[in-house]
């Protein structure tokens, strides 16, 4: 370690108090809403309510992601820059409150003069919100970085953050759909569950914002001059470069499948009602397994608690090609609702993918937060913000390759839009959204785990 970068640390003390871990970690819950709500329900939304083809569809949601690209890390840069005049607080607190805006907006309308009209202006929208978005969601994941010089201790933040994400993907993907149907479906239903999780998002946001202001963050300095100087910086972290390219490769095959979830229920299973218990056994799975993710990586290394995650979930990933709607009847819900065989395999499934697929992503952090002080330590500064942009950015752009994806392979299966509500498919659109569901997404985590086999984070002292 650097003179500089001893200095920079010696003020933070390595155990991170359980308070600031949780403040840290809520505002995960509403930044999730605003990930993954729109991720499942724009490209429903728009094909079902508004008319829009599903190839323009996916387009939609891509136009603000490659504008991302650019964004995120110029506000990891602004951040880095305005760090020790303000902190980080006013970038959270800006971007809280237009992200809850934003995500307003997008179902703030549901009837426009034609799908391309309509097209443009979600568009518009998303673009608006998403910049909010990175506003807030750069310098929020910098912070990890920053709160600790103990790798176990930000594994441990990260494991808190995504208790909190999971929170959020059974609130933004589990109860999204049914809250609409709850207040009537179509337009109704479309604008109270925007109103409900707008104001989830905002409070969670705000939350974190106003309870890091007085934390201490380590101070290591940042490489001076433009961003194409600092990304320079940043080019020569190979572990950093590895990592990030794995993530996109993963981050690609899990938004392909975020964007049918809707679909596979609706088309395939036949049973939009079993969303939001799929989504609770999955989200119950992820939190009782946190404390495995918070044990495992300590016993056998953050890599390979990685690659047994990412393995046990693209087999298991793979099976849904042979999911189905039949078997018989084996139990009743209360309201008389049954359950057959089939739906208790697709609970099992998601038992198995929430205990692994929770463990992956928030290593990958993790790790992500490692580089970062690998940098600190070797170099003695660090632009966290820097890194935490563009890893911000490529995420958000796999997840707008995800629908880009999907919709070209729904529109070249034969999925039919329409207006107003769901249409019949043809067998072949439901074999296309059961391949973006199982094959796809696997085959892309395996290409994920090929780059991370060269992914090696050199030891310092």
């Amino acid at each position: 370690m650097t003179a500089t970068a001893a200095a920079a640390s010696a003020t933070i003390p390595d155990e991170v108090p359980t308070g600031v871990v949780l403040r840290y970690g809520v505002g995960q819950l509403g930044a999730q809403v605003f990930r993954d709500t729109p991720a499942v329900l724009l490209p429903l939304f728009m094909t079902t309510m508004l008319g829009v083809p599903a190839w323009l569809a996916g387009l939609v949601v891509l136009v603000p992601k490659l504008w991302l690209i650019v964004c995120d890390p110029l506000v990891g840069a602004w951040s880095d820059r305005m760090k020790a005049a303000i902190g980080r607080t006013p970038f959270l607190i800006g971007g809280a409150v237009g992200t809850t805006l934003g995500f307003i907006a997008l179902f703030a309308v549901t009837s426009y003069p034609s799908p391309y009209i309509a097209a443009a202006a979600i568009c518009a929208l998303f673009f608006l919100a998403s910049t909010a978005f990175s506003i807030y969601s750069v310098p929020y994941l910098a912070i990890a970085a920053e709160l600790s010089g103990d790798p176990h201790q930000r594994n441990r933040i990260m494991v808190l953050r995504m208790f909190f994400a999971t929170l959020g993907v059974l609130v933004g993907v589990g109860l999204a759909q049914p809250v609409i149907l709850h207040f009537g479906g179509g337009a109704a239903g479309w604008h109270a569950m925007s109103w409900l999780f707008g104001a989830l998002c905002l409070v969670s946001m705000l939350t974190t914002a106003s309870g890091l202001r007085k934390v201490p963050l380590i101070q290591a300095g940042a490489v001076a001059g433009s961003l194409r100087e600092q990304l320079k910086v940043v080019s020569r972290n190979r572990p950093f470069l590895m990592l990030l390219a794995t993530s996109f490769a993963s981050n690609i095959g899990q938004a392909a499948s975020y964007t049918v979830i809707g679909f596979v229920f609706l088309y395939v299973v036949q049973a939009i009602w079993l969303i939001p218990v799929f989504i609770l056994c999955m989200s119950a799975a992820s939190l009782a397994a946190q404390p495995l993710w918070l044990w495992l990586p300590r016993r056998i290394g953050k890599p390979r608690a990685y690659v047994l995650a990412s393995v046990i979930w693209a087999a298991v990933t793979v099976t849904w090609l042979w999911v189905g709607k039949g078997g018989a009847d084996v139990a009743t819900l209360p309201g008389g609702q049954p359950v057959n065989t089939e739906h208790l395999l697709i609970l099992l499934r998601a038992v198995v993918i929430g205990s692994v697929n929770g463990g992956f992503i928030l290593l990958a952090l993790s790790m992500m937060t490692d580089t970062v002080d690998y940098q600190r330590r070797t170099q003695g500064v660090a632009n966290e913000g820097v890194f935490a942009g563009l890893f911000s950015a490529m995420e958000k752009l796999a997840f707008a390759l995800g629908p880009v994806i999907a919709g070209i392979v729904m529109s070249a299966f034969g999925f039919v839009s329409s207006t107003g509500g769901a249409a019949a498919q043809s067998a072949s659109a439901i074999t296309g959204i059961v391949l973006l569901y199982s094959a796809i997404p696997a085959a892309l985590q395996l290409a994920a785990l090929a780059i991370f086999s060269r992914y090696r984070l050199p030891a310092t002292s």
